[in-house]
């Protein structure tokens, strides 16, 4: 008998219907079985950052479980995910089954000195019976350089949490805060993206756009004003901002001169000047990686990035998808010329590729050795995808209509601009589209080929003006971060990893340093006072190119280029010396605001202060005065519909948001949704 050791139940039930009936047994350990301890710091910087890594008290049970089964079988398997984290769990599974020698900081994978029991480790990227069976073929042994690095990553975050944090606690007060290392400078992106939004020179320019119709022909177009005699009216600004340039247009016309043109334009002769046809292709977007589904999830659905994972979780271990944690764009081969077929058998031979499509990893950090994230087979609606919900089945379409375009022809798109000029010297611009072929279109954005409308316009036709209209726009300052375009710019900037954005995202929220509005991340009074401190005293420390050169080290370590203390050092002793200095100051944080509202016991001011669960209004002559009340957010138009009392906006510990009635404890009503 062969035992083989998973993660996750889920994963385990998976593994037992497309093992049934082999001489295997299949044992969760339900996550982690050893970790740091919570009640102190356990690095011990004497002895090389030593880790004090302890069982986890919960997971006696399990572990007394995992002993037993272990001594009955002659083959030990680790059948953990692919990534450092899965590696990590591998190896304390490995440690308490006394597989490991550990003379920190090395440490070997030996078999016990008995030599009845082997420990082998099978490495796959998909949960289907060939990848199994292939990977229990070539078992492989730990791979100790990752172990090294999620190990290393694990002790860098708790010195940061656990040295700096208290520095916190005495400059607030508030001993529930938290510092981290990647989260402090995720959090630092949203408070310099605020910052930016309120330094942006707001300013208004005008448009003009007019409509036409062609004199013989009687058919319509519009165009926009882009120039007179030559001189564009568009100029376009850059500015630098924390996470690089933002660039914006404008134009260079005023409430005024608008006017003027459009008066003029009332009693000028227009005529097609020029038409230019071009015909172009749009190529597919590359598979799925992590980022990239996140992103796409919260565009397209709504999810957040914590959700987006927790439903990829549950596809991978039902084996529908790939390994969902991934920077590499590499299909297997095997999927690229299954996909052909499909392809052909259910579009056409003119929508498949002559040769697969590949792409290349834009990131220096990509572990190529990884897939993409595609579907396990090509399947639309696959038989274990009608057990999960709503949420899976969308995020499966997605992953599945992406990795099939990848492998479709391109689409070609015939392009056409019309200029139009007046007697005057004004210029406008007219542009169509067309579809000539609707390649990956047809899947991808679900569009079929277009019927091509004639087109009558030709060069010299005379035009007259139907109408012209006066836009007034602003110029818009940067947007707010979402959840995507944060994961977007860490990914960028070469900080965390995969399995790392959307635990940064969830941390910064439920810390409140950060909060939803309308999808947009939005730092608190609490989240901006922290980060500034951090920032300004701690500059080298929470710096992007610090960062990001740590996770070099992290993927350098990984890759048996560089010492695991080596890494630690280089980040320990500039954190120290500086954490040092600062313990010694008198520098206070100052978290409150200050509101209009009074206080209904003595009439002082009100403050907006926070606990870990969240804002609250109090008195400021605390402790004075002990008031204090929740600080609710009304939604607008909206009635309780037990007892007529004003809907408000709550969140639960998790930070998921659910409406309630403002008259709670009295009436109780809540729900997650509104209805219309």
């Amino acid at each position: 008998m062969n035992l083989i050791v998973v993660e996750s139940p889920t994963k385990a039930r998976t593994f037992n219907r497309i093992l049934k009936g082999k001489d295997y047994f299949v044992f969760a350990t339900f996550g982690h079985i050893r970790d740091l301890p919570k009640n102190k710091l356990a690095i011990d910087y004497q002895k090389n950052f030593f880790p004090d890594y302890q069982l986890i008290k919960n997971k006696e049970k399990v572990i007394k479980q995992l002993k037993e089964i272990a001594k009955k079988n002659q083959q030990i398997i680790l059948a953990t995910d692919p990534d450092r984290e899965g590696e990590s769990i591998a190896y304390h599974i490995a440690f308490v089954l006394g597989f490991v020698k550990e003379n920190w900081p090395n440490f070997t994978i030996e078999n016990p000195k008995n030599g009845q029991q082997t420990l082998k480790r099978i490495v796959f990227h998909e949960i289907t019976s060939s990848a199994l069976t292939e990977a229990l073929k070539n078992p492989q042994d730990l791979r100790v350089n990752l172990v090294k690095a999620q190990q290393a990553r694990r002790i860098l975050d708790r010195i940061v949490g656990y040295e700096l944090s208290p520095l916190l606690w005495k400059k607030t007060g508030k001993n529930w805060l938290s510092a981290g290392r990647v989260q402090t400078v995720a959090l630092r992106l949203v408070v310099e993206r605020e910052k930016e939004i309120k330094n942006f020179k707001i300013e208004d320019y005008y448009q003009i756009f007019a409509n036409f119709q062609s004199i013989s022909e009687k058919k319509e177009m519009r165009g926009k004003l882009i120039s007179k005699e030559g001189i564009v009216y568009e100029e376009k600004k850059s500015i630098s901002l924390f996470d690089g340039d933002y660039s914006y247009t404008k134009t260079t016309i005023n409430e005024k001169k608008a006017e003027e043109i459009k008066k003029d334009l009332l009693s000028d002769q227009f005529s097609i000047n020029k038409i230019e046809e071009k015909v172009s292709k749009r190529y597919p977007s590359p598979p799925y990686t992590t980022s990239l589904l996140q992103q796409d999830a919260f565009f397209q659905n709504g999810f957040s990035s914590k959700m987006t994972m927790k439903l990829a979780q549950d596809l991978y271990e039902q084996g529908l998808i790939t390994y969902h944690r991934t920077d590499s764009f590499s299909l297997s081969t095997q999927f690229v010329f299954k996909a052909r077929d499909y392809i052909i058998n259910n579009f056409g031979e003119e929508y498949a590729l002559d040769k697969p499509r590949g792409y290349k990893t834009k990131s220096k950090l990509a572990q190529e050795a990884h897939e993409a994230i595609r579907p396990t087979k090509l399947e639309k609606e696959p038989k274990a995808l009608k057990k999960l919900t709503k949420n899976h089945h969308r995020l499966y379409q997605m992953i599945f209509k992406r990795a099939l375009a990848t492998q479709m022809k391109e689409a070609e798109i015939k392009e056409i601009k019309i200029y139009i000029l007046s007697q005057k010297g004004y210029l406008f611009q007219a542009e169509k589209e067309q579809v000539l072929f609707d390649g990956f279109f047809r899947v991808w954005q679900n569009k079929t080929q277009a019927v091509i409308e004639e087109f009558v316009f030709k060069e010299n036709d005379r035009l007259s003006l139907i109408e012209a209209e006066i836009k007034k726009e602003t110029t818009r300052p940067p947007y707010r971060y979402n959840e995507a375009s944060l994961i977007k710019a860490l990914e960028e900037k070469g900080i965390g990893r995969p399995s790392t954005y959307a635990i940064i995202i969830s941390l910064i929220q439920e810390k409140n340093y950060v909060e939803k509005q309308n999808r947009y991340l939005i730092p608190t009074k609490l989240g901006g006072a922290i980060c500034d401190y951090l920032s300004q005293s701690f500059s080298q420390i929470f710096d992007l190119n610090f960062t990001a050169k740590m996770e070099e080290g992290l993927d350098e370590i990984a890759n048996d280029n560089k010492e695991m203390v080596s890494l630690l050092n280089e980040f320990y002793q500039p954190f120290i010396n500086e954490l040092e200095k600062r313990k010694n100051d008198q520098i206070l944080i100052d978290t409150e605001e200050k509101i209009e509202e009074k206080c209904s016991f003595c009439q002082s001011p009100l403050m907006v202060r926070y606990s870990k669960y969240g804002k609250f209004l109090a008195c400021s002559r605390y402790p004075d005065c002990k008031f204090t009340k929740p600080l609710l957010k009304y939604v607008d138009g909206k009635k309780c519909p037990q007892c007529e009392g004003k809907v408000v906006i709550r969140y639960t510990k998790t930070k998921k948001k659910f409406y309630g009635c403002d008259n709670y404890p009295q009436c109780k009503w809540s729900s997650w949704r509104l209805t219309k």
